[in-house]
């Protein structure tokens, strides 16, 4: 007895990148015997047996059903808006890195049922590539160009070439495909320049650039010697602060003990009854020697103005003494002036 058949059978396996659309074929013919109800479901055979598979879309009782698979709501439709025609295709946008798996589609009417198996696999672009140098970019040492894809499917690719000058690569150059390892191999000015790496895959490329500047060795004994004087000089400097911040300490320090020995070693001042007897006893020495040669020089400066810090007492305490009866001499045959002379009374003190 003759049943449906699917014709869609020339592939079997799509490869797409992500973001992409994709048309899942199902194409079917019915035949005379097939008189039931059609039936049309889309199933994600998982890659692991132990799980069920899972319904995605299904068309059944002339009504379309696609909420069964909420990873794919609103990015899978039927080809065909009426999938009675014999076209019971599934389009997939906006394809993700997760979508990648068998899907299966089963045609139903009785009596007749037929499936058939399509493998999909999403390759993600390589992006986000990187390039960078290792090693040090001196004449006659080794130099390594990486390159590196952040995202991308397997099996990346990677190639070398150069943009500037020469367009091959140095002679000495040794190119790993598969880890994106340029080395150059005692390197030299005339490898200096700027290389580009592209990296691919099969749906898609991406690429960076890097600069390589080949200069000659640094004076690494220049730079010690510099750091060394600079090391040594800072010292210096440094010593020499601190021995002027301890001088200044020190004498600051000095100034403060020697402030504080003159003021515990400062003598009481002296009462001024004593000081002006002393000074009393001092002039009566002086005058007692006196002739009337040298009286002279005292007749301008009288005895009254004998300073007065020394002997002024409160009124109430000058003693009052009778003047005293000397007789003055008869001066007038020396030629001189009759000068008064203290004297001094039995207490001692001055009149």
């Amino acid at each position: 007895t003759r049943s449906l058949t699917i014709t869609s059978l020339d592939q079997s396996m799509f490869e797409k990148a992500q973001g992409e659309k994709v048309t899942l074929p199902c194409t079917f013919e019915l035949s005379e015997e097939d008189e039931g109800p059609l039936d049309i479901e889309w199933v994600l055979i998982p890659a692991d047996n132990q799980k069920r598979e899972q319904i995605i879309i299904m068309y059944a009782v002339d009504r379309v059903y696609n909420h069964y698979y909420a990873a794919m709501n609103g990015r899978m439709q039927f080809t065909n808006l009426d999938p009675r025609s014999g076209d019971g295709s599934l389009d997939i946008l906006n394809l993700k890195a997760a979508d990648t798996g068998t899907y299966q589609c089963k045609v139903k009417k009785a009596p007749g049922v037929q499936s058939k198996k399509i493998q999909l696999t999403v390759l993600v672009k390589p992006a986000r590539t990187k390039c960078s140098i290792e090693g040090s970019q001196e004449i006659g040492k080794d130099v390594t160009l990486k390159c590196v894809s952040q995202e991308g499917s397997p099996l990346l690719s990677y190639d070398w070439r150069r943009v500037s000058g020469t367009r091959g690569l140095p002679a000495i150059s040794m190119l790993n495909k598969n880890t994106g390892e340029l080395l150059l191999k005692n390197a030299s000015r005339e490898h200096s320049g700027t290389y580009s790496c592209v990296a691919s895959n099969r749906v898609g490329t991406d690429e960076c650039f890097v600069e390589l500047n080949v200069t000659p060795p640094v004076n690494t004994a220049g730079i010690i010697a510099g750091a060394i004087i600079g090391t040594l000089l800072g010292l210096s400097v440094l010593c020499s602060l601190i021995f002027c911040f301890c001088k200044k300490h020190r004498e600051k320090k000095y100034e403060k003990e020697v402030h504080h020995d003159i003021r515990e070693d400062v003598p009481p001042p002296k009462s001024r009854s004593s000081t002006a007897r002393s000074y009393i006893g001092s002039n009566r020495s002086s005058l007692g020697s006196m002739s009337p040669s040298n009286m002279e020089g005292y007749t301008k400066t009288p005895y009254s103005q004998v300073p007065s810090e020394d002997f002024e007492r409160a009124p109430s305490q000058n003693p009052a003494f009778a003047p005293p009866k000397v007789a003055a001499p008869n001066l007038s045959r020396m030629g001189a002036v009759p000068v008064m002379i203290p004297a001094q009374s039995k207490d001692g003190s001055i009149v």
